[in-house]
């Protein structure tokens, strides 16, 4: 940061002109850094690929949950439950900025107990889980982890390891390998943070954690929602804390 102080002191006849001199030097020294800090800001977002932070760090502005379970720590956004019998059905954090249809999302996440999962294309539901739709799966047993789930609709749409195609009819078929799921797996990082990619465009949608594909999907299937809610979960059942952050989103 560069301060700019201008003197007072009476020195004659002069005052006006150094005082013109100096405000002529401030207001290019101000244009200055403001030029610069424009090029840094279009450069990060370059560098970003265009990426939009959907979390401040600092409080839940823009999303909606329960407080109760839903709250901020440490720059991070904390899914916590205490008790087995807290939750009756599975509970989301849901963001408000819209129904995104293709879209690329960044975000770290770190899983202690439980089961959890990024939703998108959602859909409200009237009873049981408020939402349904496809989610970017994991849990901290790693039984879901790189999984594409659909729960209550379509079920697993694509395990770890997949590649799979699904047809104007419905039909789910695995068409190849983006790696052995138990080799996958070793590039997961237990109870630490972990890099999400969830990358979904005209019905293609490819799950990445720490830079690699976990799964692959082509999705045909006229029941397919192309748009909808994004949402994070906390699975009902045993306590569990799910942390997100760094979270971060670009709509083609």
């Amino acid at each position: 940061m560069m301060y700019l102080a201008s003197s007072t002191k009476t020195t004659g006849g002069g005052n006006g002109s150094h005082t013109a001199l100096n405000r002529a030097v401030a207001r290019g020294l101000l244009a200055a850094v403001l030029v610069a800090c424009f090029v840094a800001s279009a450069a990060a977002a370059e560098s970003e690929g265009g990426l939009v932070s959907l979390f401040n760090g600092r409080d839940l502005s823009g999303w909606r949950g329960d407080e109760s379970i839903w709250s901020v720590e440490d720059g991070a956004i904390n899914g916590q439950t205490t008790s087995p019998t807290q939750l009756k059905a599975n509970n989301f954090l849901i963001w408000e900025g819209g129904e995104p249809a293709d879209f690329e999302l960044r975000l770290e996440y770190k899983i202690l107990g439980g089961n959890s999962g990024i939703y998108f294309h959602a859909e409200p539901r009237a009873e049981g889980d408020p939402l349904v739709g496809p989610q970017a799966d994991f849990s901290a047993d790693h039984r879901w982890t790189g999984v594409l789930m659909e729960w209550k609709k379509r079920n697993i749409l694509a395990g770890r390891g997949q590649k799979v195609e699904i047809d104007e009819k419905g039909n789910r078929k695995v068409v190849g390998s983006v790696g052995d799921p138990q080799e996958l797996l070793k590039k997961v990082r237990d109870k630490d943070w972990n890099a999400y990619t969830l990358i979904t465009r005209g019905g293609h949608t490819v799950l990445k954690i720490n830079g690699i594909t976990m799964c692959e999907v082509t999705d045909r299937d006229p029941r397919r929602t192309p748009k909808g809610h994004l949402a994070l979960q906390v699975h009902r059942g045993p306590p569990m804390k799910v942390q997100f952050r760094n979270i971060r989103m670009r709509q083609f």
